[in-house]
């Protein structure tokens, strides 16, 4: 019986409507939420970390950017219901939300990104959600479920740090195509990674890549790239658990500036436009 479900798992496709084997996969496929009938997302991919603070926010914001640059219609999800910040990141907050009988539209940016967050839904940005996790992981699933998200070719869920209700609630009611882990150079960064690969692997979900913030700074003098938060293991770790390192993001003052100003869209770099062209390569390559 064992040789037989790692017969199946082998041969898994990781689309379940047309397989007829009997494995995991199949399990976890029979819990997803169906989207609102007036959404149609194509891809979805989930932008994980073990712990706060290391750019996930960052990462999903510029790749949601770039594909709508690159002519694809790009949402984001914000799943960090407690601690929001794509909108500010957008220049976007308020009580903005619209909707009808059929759900609620997202909040569209001046660039075209399609987003839903909880601070969109409230009268004050700076609004604390005092909720519990079952209430949090309610609310993520219903941004699937009861949003028209119209035509979306990618989809990013910035997920909050850990392993708790959301995550698991994300894996196992969305359909995920893959998910990207935003890691930093600090020493604990290996324990943070394997973390995040063991719950993907748990809930066979392919990782599309690595993505190390807060890299480098550059000199504005000489140029030379000042490893200030220690020498970077990225390499070292994506080799280990055999993730590709998809990018390297240096500590930009004014991608910061930007970011505090809600214009993000107006990023001049191509610190992510490599790593885009690999997750939209591997995605076409699972169809």
């Amino acid at each position: 019986m064992a040789e037989k479900e790692t017969e199946n798992i082998e041969e898994c496709t990781h689309d379940c409507s047309t397989c007829g084997l009997n494995c995991p996969s199949k399990e976890q496929e029979s819990l997803a939420f169906k989207a609102n009938p007036m959404s149609n997302v194509k891809k979805v991919i989930a932008v994980v970390s073990g712990k706060g603070g290391v750019g996930k926010s960052l990462v999903t914001s510029m790749l949601a950017i770039l594909t709508s640059r690159n002519g694809y219609n790009g949402a984001i999800l914000d799943a960090d219901v407690t601690g929001p910040s794509i909108p500010r990141i957008f220049g976007v907050g308020g009580k903005q939300v619209t909707g009808s009988e059929d759900g609620m539209f997202p909040v569209e940016s001046d660039g075209g990104v399609r987003l839903m967050s909880v601070n969109l839904l409230l009268e004050n940005e700076t609004q604390p959600v005092v909720w519990r996790g079952p209430v949090i992981a309610g609310v993520v699933k219903q941004f699937w479920t009861d949003v028209c998200w119209g035509d979306v070719d990618y989809m990013y869920v910035d997920m909050p740090p850990g392993t708790g209700d959301v995550p698991l609630t994300v894996f196992q009611s969305l359909p995920i195509d893959g998910i990207i882990i935003v890691t930093s150079p600090q020493d604990l960064v290996s324990m943070i990674v394997e973390k995040a690969v063991n719950m993907a692997k748990l809930m066979n979900i392919p990782i599309l890549g690595m993505v190390e913030n807060y890299s480098y700074v550059t000199c504005p003098d000489c140029k030379r790239q000042i490893p200030v938060f220690g020498e970077s293991r990225a390499r070292e770790v994506a080799d280990k658990y055999g993730i590709e390192l998809l990018a390297k993001l240096p500590v930009d003052p004014d991608i910061a500036k930007l970011c505090d100003k809600g214009k993000l869209e107006l990023m001049e770099n191509d610190y992510l436009d490599q790593a885009f062209e690999r997750i939209v390569a591997k995605l076409d390559t699972k169809n």
